[in-house]
């Protein structure tokens, strides 16, 4: 069958039988997808068994809840930073600190502190270094933000991330910090690790047939927002991990590779009330302001919520 014949069964089975009222766009894009699809098994030869194996793999990684993570691994949600990339270039916005994927692992509801917060609860303190993240919140002009939202969060040290890991406290290494009066932010907590895929999962078995590893990089979330700028969704991921530029989920970008550097002076290791030498990474943001030219920064999805 070409693609004359599938566009015309489409629009016969999905469009002409319309008795109710039709939702426009909903009708174009599943109409567009199905046409696709269906020119994807006409051109691919897919078997009757081998369509059933897919749908029943969507619905295993859905009840898995892995579909989020798939969506990051295939480059999907890369694709759309890239995409969103190109929408701010034609809109003339340019400069900030680069966007990059949000992952599926982002809980609402973190506690909220102004200038600093301790993300750990200190459960892992003799298990892994303690680190200090600051960094100073600008817009485009160098000018200081103050009361910039910074939401920040991490796995701990077996990779894995409070909420969807039930062993752990709740809010661990996810705090909500307002920059204070000079633009500052600071967060206390501990070195992240990466991780992978969970290696029996749906996300891992699709990856297995394409010969790719699942592996993440150490790397801290972040979503920065503030009245009159557009919404920052990023990360930094760091420097020295064998996985830096190999991230399974596309998502380390020039500009978002932070360096943690060990602090060992004794004076400093007081100043910050530890009793041990830390990491230390500075990560400055820099927002770009709102306009109505482009689109919305504000993403919806469904997220988790304590």
């Amino acid at each position: 069958m070409n693609r004359q014949a599938i566009d015309a069964l489409v629009k016969k089975m999905n469009v002409d039988t319309a008795s109710g009222p039709v939702d426009e766009r909903v009708q174009q894009v599943v109409v567009r997808l199905v046409a696709d699809l269906f020119q994807a098994i006409e051109d691919l030869d897919l078997s009757q068994s081998e369509v059933w194996k897919g749908l029943e793999y969507l619905t295993d990684a859905g009840q898995a809840n892995e579909l989020g993570l798939l969506a990051a691994g295939l480059g999907l949600e890369h694709f759309l930073d890239l995409r969103a990339d190109e929408k701010d270039a034609q809109a003339g916005i340019s400069g900030g600190t680069p966007r990059t994927i949000e992952g599926p692992l982002y809980v609402a509801g973190a506690p909220e502190s102004v200038g600093f917060a301790r993300m750990d609860d200190g459960s892992e303190s003799d298990k892994v270094d303690t680190l200090f993240i600051e960094g100073i919140v600008t817009d485009t002009d160098g000018n200081i933000i103050e009361g910039a939202k910074v939401e920040v969060w991490h796995a701990n040290s077996l990779g894995n991330y409070s909420f969807f890991d039930k062993s752990q406290s709740d809010f661990n290494l996810r705090r909500t910090i307002f920059s204070d009066q000079d633009g500052r932010y600071v967060a206390q907590t501990t070195m992240p690790v990466g991780y992978g895929c969970p290696p029996e999962g749906t996300t891992q078995f699709v990856l297995d047939k394409l010969g790719r590893h699942g592996n993440r990089p150490s790397h801290v979330h972040y979503f920065v927002s503030a009245p009159g700028y557009r919404k920052l969704t990023t990360q930094f991921n760091i420097e020295g991990d064998k996985y830096l530029w190999d991230d399974f989920a596309f998502a380390t970008r020039e500009g978002l590779v932070a360096t943690a550097v060990d602090i060992t002076d004794e004076a400093e290791i007081a100043r910050r009330g530890v009793n041990k030498p830390f990491k230390h990474i500075q990560f400055n943001v820099e927002l770009v302001k709102e306009t109505k030219t482009a689109p919305s920064t504000e993403i919806e999805r469904r997220r988790a919520s304590a």
